[in-house]
């Protein structure tokens, strides 16, 4: 039986100077994790979700808890990392030794069979590591091949085998020094401050779209699909975005990414409301088309067990969904691990947090794999689809350099 106590404490200095292995960074809640108590390999399938929550359940039932706290993302949390292809190793759950934690203003400490927890708030002494620039390696697909995996994507759904097509590419970089950590969480928290910033097992992250939020039974999402560019002149960033907003092409892309989303909550929940219209969500480097959903749900519902129902979302696969993932398996030709797949946290009571991994890299040593995609419909026109993935590239790369 494992003993979890969590206690409150005041705000602590700088946690990210101690290099956490695993973090979440959002506005409200912020949790950093230390250590393995429990590593859960959710293992491949549709039914790795429910697997994982299985195994995180018979684990806390074995638990005695101490919570002074309770409030969402107290007591004992597991950090989650899901694949996007069901058929993909790599999907795992994290309980670790020591969290700490903040919830709205509110911090705390939780600790798993005595854990020491001293050394987490006092300097590390390691100092910065030594930076050097990423320097291209290479991807999956050269840029000619992809533009051609686009036209081949947009004669499908012309002739109508689906609707959107969501095509990823991925960007190998190297360095001569090992990408420090530390440091691109400080710039990914620092440059998209409204983005949920993460670490999971070497995937490393700020991305914008909440995949779903659980707190007591109330349920939120936002659906993010449609992009246009940021520009420095105010007067031309306000013309880009009223075009983006009156854009037949990607209001109709994004009206399928929100009706997966719609479609799923509404299963679930007693009451559902959505955002009338798509609003604009605006960032350092782009802007996207954004749904908001707010709900309550009609039982017990875990942010684990919604995700694995909402992934993937059309935001990221496509519309209609097996349509759509059928043309994304013939013309990647790539293994996408974890990106653009669930990535978060889920507390004992299956409270939690998911956002969808985006605008991300998996970093092991100097070594990183950067991922971006871009969503297909009829009349998208492969160079700018290219483009766009350029653009969401640049948050990572500036985060590595």
């Amino acid at each position: 039986m494992s003993r979890i106590v969590t206690v409150g404490i005041d705000p602590p200095p700088s946690i990210l100077d101690h290099r956490p292995p695993l973090v979440w960074m959002s506005t409200d809640r912020t949790l950093f994790g230390f250590g393995e108590a429990v590593r859960i390999d959710a293992g491949t399938g549709p039914d790795r979700f429910s697997r994982a929550a299985e195994r995180f359940g018979a684990w806390l039932e074995g638990s005695d808890v101490d919570d002074e706290v309770s409030v969402p993302g107290s007591g004992p949390v597991a950090f989650c990392s899901f694949t996007f292809d069901a058929r993909s190793q790599g999907s795992v759950l994290i309980v670790p030794q020591i969290v700490v934690g903040r919830n709205l203003d509110r911090w705390f400490v939780t600790t798993v069979d005595g854990a020491d927890a001293t050394p987490v708030f006092h300097p590390s002494g390691t100092g910065d590591m030594p930076v050097d620039r990423p320097r291209y390696a290479g991807a999956s697909i050269p840029d000619l091949e992809w533009l051609e995996a686009v036209a081949a994507a947009v004669s499908a759904i012309d002739a109508g085998s689906a609707d959107k097509v969501v095509l990823a590419r991925d960007y190998a970089v190297w360095s001569k020094e090992r990408f420090d950590p530390r440091r691109i969480l400080e710039v990914l928290s620092g440059r998209f401050p409204d983005c949920f910033v993460f670490s999971v097992q070497g995937l490393m992250g700020a991305s914008p779209e909440l995949l779903v939020r659980v707190m007591d039974r109330n349920v939120e999402s936002v659906a993010l699909a449609g992009s246009a560019r940021r520009s420095p002149d105010t007067a031309e960033d306000e013309r880009i975005g009223k075009e983006l907003l009156a854009s037949d092409k990607d209001r109709r892309e994004h009206d399928w990414a929100a009706a997966s989303v719609g479609r799923v909550l509404g299963e679930v929940c007693e009451r559902l409301f959505r955002d009338p219209e798509p609003t604009l969500l605006e960032l350092a480097n782009l802007r996207h088309l954004a749904t908001r959903f707010r709900g309550r749900l009609s039982g017990h519902h875990s942010a684990l067990e919604l995700a694995g129902r909402l992934h993937p979302t059309g935001a990221v696969g496509g519309n209609p969904t097996n349509a759509a993932l059928a043309l994304i398996g013939s013309l990647e030709r790539m293994d996408r691990g974890r990106y653009a797949a669930p990535i978060g946290w889920i507390d004992r009571h299956g409270d939690g947090e998911f956002a969808i991994a985006l605008r991300c890299a998996e970093i092991s040593g100097a070594r990183a794999r950067l991922f971006a995609g871009a969503g297909i419909v009829a009349g998208s026109l492969p160079e700018e689809e290219l483009e766009e993935t350029r653009l969401k590239l640049q948050a990572m790369l500036g985060a590595l350099s």
